[in-house]
């Protein structure tokens, strides 16, 4: 069994912070909170976000971060005297600070926030050394890496074109994306997900008037939460796999909607992705995905409205197809882009070209120097489908050798390739409750695990 004292937890944002804060709730280790941003603890990338256009994709009484308190966000909210819905994501980041300022006053002296970028983590017989980028150093008994959600990949096709001249933006959450843009411009978001949501509710926002086209491959666009909020009853996990999975789906979308359709799936979806092998994930995440993620990621139904008039007014258009080249002209770039099935080639001169692909998740092409160094020296390997950090099912990491680290784990959206489903707060909030209550050795109370 794992005797730890102190667990350094790298990364403050929503994962990292929930740990810490489970572990305190839990009477466990003593804990190091890592973040080379203090403006990012207890917010990270999702919910660091000022933007009052920014809404949670999930209602508010779905968001409790805690599973054996499932009100806790809702009372939250009625106690600040907010009304609960799809609130702002400031609003939530303001949750999460709370509930971490509540739990270190309740466990004085049991968590120390350090300011800081780790740069390696040195195992040693005993414990383990985090060193940091000014040469200071501490040590803890296990290391848990919370690296959130990293940025997008860089696109090959983008490569000529320089950030410092203003055009191209490969950061989606940067001020720049909206700076210095008049109204007979034309903006291209790189993906038609919910980061390109964003920007363009943004672009809107700060008064631009002008063109905004979303490229990505098959041009799908998030799917609107139903407003009337429909409950999906529990059901036992279906175990057809494959396209017979795919036809169960399809004929319970039928009986009761492709809402409540997906909703009964969630609770099943990690075990089935578990239960498939390598070739059968590799199928779903080519043909099958950004179905799943459009469906399954959805817009506040305000959000939906907003898209919904952008695109009627003609200043958002959703297209299909891939860039073909860039060519840097003055003030701009000329793209040109083939259709979706027919495979016509269009140029559209554009004055701004923003990533909005997602996160990345190969640690091989990551600019991290913690995980770069992690991985030049094994510690840490991408898994098979290059979707984040390998880890077992305890989230413990594996290393080139194979082989599953007992005193370095990860938890959080880097751990896609192990369970998928694990980027929105229902899971998380099981990840990190869980991991907690293992390393305070609390998953052995009232008999579990015997």
């Amino acid at each position: 069994m794992l005797s730890t004292e102190t667990v350094a937890i790298i990364g403050a944002g929503f994962s990292g912070t929930l740990l810490a804060i489970n572990l305190l709730r839990h009477d466990g280790p003593k804990a190091l909170l890592i973040e080379r941003d203090q403006t990012r603890i207890a917010r990270g990338v999702a919910y660091g976000t000022y933007r009052p256009e920014h809404l949670l994709n999930v209602r508010a009484m779905n968001m409790s971060a805690f599973p054996d308190q499932p009100g806790h966000f809702s009372n939250w909210l009625a106690r600040s005297g907010i009304e609960a819905g799809f609130v702002p994501r400031r609003i939530y980041g303001a949750y999460l600070s709370d509930a971490l300022r509540e739990t270190m006053a309740e466990a004085p002296g049991r968590l120390t926030i350090v300011s800081g970028e780790a740069a390696a983590i040195d195992p040693g017989e005993r414990e383990i050394g985090i060193g940091f980028a000014d040469s200071s150093r501490v040590s803890a008994d296990a290391v848990v890496l919370a690296p959130g959600n990293l940025p997008p990949h860089g696109l090959k096709q983008l490569e000529g074109l320089d950030p410092a001249d203003g055009v191209y933006c490969p950061d989606p959450w940067a001020p720049a994306v909206t700076a210095g843009l008049g109204d007979n411009d034309t903006v291209l978001l790189i993906g038609t997900g919910l980061t390109a949501v964003d920007v363009a509710l943004t672009l809107d926002a700060n008064g631009f008037r002008g063109r905004i086209l979303a490229l990505s491959r098959r041009g799908l666009s998030p799917r609107a939460h139903d407003p009337a909020a429909p409950a999906a009853a529990p059901v036992s996990r279906p175990y057809a796999m494959g396209a017979a999975l795919v036809r169960h789906v399809r004929g319970r979308v039928k009986e009761i909607g492709w809402h409540a359709a997906i909703d009964e799936l969630r609770p099943h979806t990690q075990n089935i992705w578990r239960s498939a092998d390598i070739a059968a994930q590799k199928r779903f995440l080519r043909h099958l995905r950004p179905w799943w993620d459009v469906h399954r990621h959805r817009l506040a139904p305000a959000v939906a409205g907003k898209v919904a008039e952008l695109e009627t007014e003609g200043r958002l258009q959703f297209a299909g197809g891939r860039i073909v080249k860039v060519a840097a002209v003055e003030g701009g770039a000329d793209v040109t882009w083939g259709q979706r099935f027919t495979g016509a080639e269009t140029i559209t001169r554009v004055q701004r070209i923003v990533n909005c692909t997602g996160p990345q998740g190969d640690v091989l092409r990551t600019r991290e120097p913690l995980l770069q160094d992690l991985a030049a020296r094994g510690i840490i390997r991408p898994d098979p489908l290059r979707l984040g950090i390998d880890v077992d099912s305890r989230g413990r990491v594996v290393g080139a050798d194979g082989c599953p680290n007992e005193r370095i784990f990860t938890i959080g959206p880097m751990t896609r390739g192990a369970f998928w489903e694990i980027i929105a707060v229902p899971d998380l909030r099981h990840q990190t409750w869980d991991l907690a209550r293992w390393l305070s050795s609390a998953h052995w109370v009232g008999g579990e695990g015997l």
